[in-house]
């Protein structure tokens, strides 16, 4: 009997592991419509964010069940990947893919019944993670593309399910951060895995450091300059009655650049990982959503 408790409990840490909670940060970027919307002291907006942000946490850990799956093989060559509960044969693939498929079911049904232009929202994100764990992924640039869109979905699924306009500043900043993330990962893992990169992930056969870094760069400066665009512009200053938002950039310009750093001194490269373990970079996003709320919340409160 003691014996089949921990088979039981080992069965469902490892189920609970393969959903990957820490991933689920990326979804708190649904509450950005809330926080701009000026919805933040709105019971009833912040109840159907958090319901939105349970919706994507269940469709996400879905889609890495599916992924899992898929690249299970793959992942049993790569130094991190293969002590994931499926790809170490831990978990039963059944139980993964029926998990996986209960998940999308309620999540896509749950989001319908939020709002019709959510539940559209939702579904056209899980299909675009589906294709990207299948050929979108071994598509040079589309890989990184699909990842940024994905979170582009998620900020506009944050604005449609409390139904505020969200200012296209915003939405350019969203895909241009996340393919500044999307690139830094994909430097991460070829610089990790070395000569067997291939191996593990086709596509990074068609990158290499000095590529992704001139695209960092890039992305880099679009993204600081985008935002320093939204915090001066005309519609942004009439619409929460303050030129002050511009004296957020300190943050982000530290956040990419700690960021930057992580990657290339410390061999960080998951953007979840580091935002749970850096401290400085977790102050740093700290700090910038206060100050955020400070500017935005001020003149309601004071």
């Amino acid at each position: 009997m003691a014996r089949s408790s921990r088979r039981s409990f080992q069965n469902t840490v490892d189920l609970i592991v393969s959903l990957r909670p820490h991933q689920w940060t990326k979804n708190l970027i649904i509450f950005a419509g809330l926080i701009f919307g000026q919805r933040l002291f709105d019971p009833a907006s912040v109840v159907r964010s958090l319901a939105a942000f349970a919706v994507f946490c269940a469709l996400s850990g879905a889609v890495y069940l599916i992924n899992d799956l898929v690249d299970r093989q793959a992942d049993q060559r790569h130094p991190l990947k293969r002590h994931r509960p499926i790809a170490a044969g831990r978990m039963s693939l059944p139980v993964a893919a029926w998990t996986a498929v209960g998940l999308l079911a309620g999540g896509l049904v749950a989001a319908f019944w939020l709002a019709a232009p959510f539940g559209l929202i939702a579904a056209a994100y899980v299909a675009l993670s589906l294709l990207y764990s299948g050929p979108l992924k071994h598509v040079v640039i589309i890989d990184v593309l699909s990842i940024a869109i994905g979170f582009v979905l998620r900020a506009a699924a944050g604005a449609v399910v409390i139904a505020v306009p969200f200012s296209h500043w915003l939405l350019v900043v969203t895909i241009l951060l996340a393919l500044f993330l999307a690139l830094s990962k994909r430097r991460h893992e070829l610089v990790l895995l070395g000569d067997g990169a291939t191996g593990h992930r086709r596509i990074l056969d068609e990158y290499s450091p000095y590529l992704l870094d001139q695209m960092i760069s890039v992305v880099t400066a679009s993204t600081l300059v985008a935002y320093a665009f939204y915090t001066i512009d005309s519609e942004t200053v009439a619409k929460f009655k303050t030129d002050l938002l511009g004296l957020t950039l300190p943050f982000p310009l530290y956040g990419i650049f700690r960021y930057l750093y992580l990657v290339h001194k410390r061999g960080g490269g998951s953007p979840s990982e580091m935002m749970l373990t850096d401290l400085p970079l977790l102050a740093c996003v700290a700090f910038w959503g206060l100050a955020v709320v400070a500017i935005i919340y001020g003149p309601q409160l004071w």
